[in-house]
């Protein structure tokens, strides 16, 4: 039965095409030259940071990041840049009673605008840099599954990528949903585990109060 939810945030909650936009007019690059190399690399299974190696060889994400803030243009999303099926799931959800958080591979000025923005929302906010290890380790997933007053296997958590997320979560024994937008989930969508290890493939979250009533037996 699944009684929490637990939505990643880059493709899942946040489109991130105007940030990536940003980051190549910040390396001077085209954006479709940075696009094409962008999914080459997730095409080849590399760390998709290698993408900026590519046009700058020493490049440093940290340092880069803490320069374009210096330079009046730091890591920033918002209400427009959110997917439209975000804020109807979430109270859909949250109507039907289940429990909600948000956890992904973020940094802490990324959080704090992710409280901004749904604080009122969700019961967790947490992030790779609040908690120490990233995705893909599974530490990620077990600290969620720490914070989360569920079951481990109660605890349905949704995102885009196969590496990072599914396969993970899978084996920190959570129920997953692969919402099939953004570059990863376009690109691994002909993986086996990308058909396999979802309990609930969707193309909108909008599907996921349905699926997940149906699961628990409770739909009408």
């Amino acid at each position: 039965m699944v009684r929490a939810v637990v939505f990643d945030v880059g493709a899942c909650l946040v489109d991130e095409t105007r940030e990536y936009g940003t980051r190549a007019d910040w390396l001077h690059v085209p954006r479709h030259t940075f696009a094409a190399m962008f999914g080459a690399v997730i095409a080849q299974g590399r760390d998709y940071r290698e993408t900026f190696h590519a046009f700058q060889p020493d490049f440093d994400l940290h340092a880069e990041r803490e320069a374009r803030a210096a330079a009046g243009q730091p890591e920033h999303f918002g209400e427009a840049d959110l997917y439209p099926d975000v804020r109807p799931v979430l109270a859909q959800l949250r109507a039907g009673g289940l429990w909600l958080g948000i956890a992904g591979n973020q940094t802490v000025p990324a959080g704090n605008i992710l409280r901004e923005l749904f604080t009122g929302d969700v019961d967790l906010i947490g992030t790779s840099d609040d908690w120490g290890p990233p995705k893909p380790d599974i530490a990620f997933f077990d600290r969620i599954a720490q914070v989360v007053p569920h079951d481990v296997e109660e605890i349905l958590y949704i995102a885009d990528r196969v590496d990072n997320d599914l396969r993970p979560a899978v084996a920190a024994g959570m129920p997953t949903a692969l919402v099939r937008r953004g570059p990863w989930a376009t690109i691994q969508g002909n993986d086996q585990d990308a058909k396999e290890l979802p309990t609930f493939p969707v193309d909108s979250l909008l599907e996921l109060s349905p699926l997940i009533a149906e699961f628990n037996g409770t739909a009408h």
